[in-house]
């Protein structure tokens, strides 16, 4: 597998954080072991407080990225999704595309990745259930480590970066 990234060099994890202090945004660190998929965080969470996501960069029919940020137990038909976006059927972007877009690896795939968007080319799309919590828990860059961060913070962040956010309520589109 070839990973290719044609912009700027992706922003580092220790970029991400010194821009969290700029921005006054704090963040609780927790270092593990790589973790890929939720089953792997929900072995090493310990006590951390918050939500806890899934995040899917998806792509659709007329290539269009999207970037997901669900809930960790919603179930995800990517068919109803497409639908409830007003799009046609999404399938999961490749490796090289994850990395040329967001600037990550599968299993790292973050809503800090948008960083390494600066075109805004990937939409976002951000569940109603995390969006209602008051903080929860995602990768910084890299799937070695966990943030927790105040989602009024996150949405800073969003902001910071020049991304317009969607607040879909995916749960009630999945029943």
């Amino acid at each position: 597998m070839t990973l290719c990234y044609s912009g700027q060099p992706p922003v580092t994890p220790d970029a991400l954080y010194a821009l969290f202090d700029r921005l006054n945004i704090s963040v609780i660190r927790h270092d593990h072991p790589p973790l890929r998929t939720v089953e792997d965080s929900q072995q090493h969470r310990g006590h951390m407080q918050g939500g806890h996501a899934k995040n899917l960069y998806v792509r659709d029919r007329k290539k269009k990225n999207y970037l997901i940020i669900a809930e960790e137990n919603q179930p995800i038909d990517l068919k109803t999704l497409a639908t409830a976006m007003g799009t046609d059927r999404l399938s999961f972007g490749s490796p090289d595309r994850l990395m040329e877009h967001l600037g990550v690896i599968p299993g790292s795939v973050t809503p800090f990745s948008v960083i390494n968007d600066p075109d805004h080319k990937v939409t976002v799309y951000f569940d109603q259930t995390l969006a209602d919590m008051e903080q929860a828990n995602f990768h910084p860059l890299t799937n070695d480590q966990t943030v927790t961060i105040a989602i009024a913070d996150l949405m800073q962040f969003f902001s910071h970066t020049g991304h317009a956010i969607s607040v879909l309520p995916i749960a009630k589109i999945m029943n």
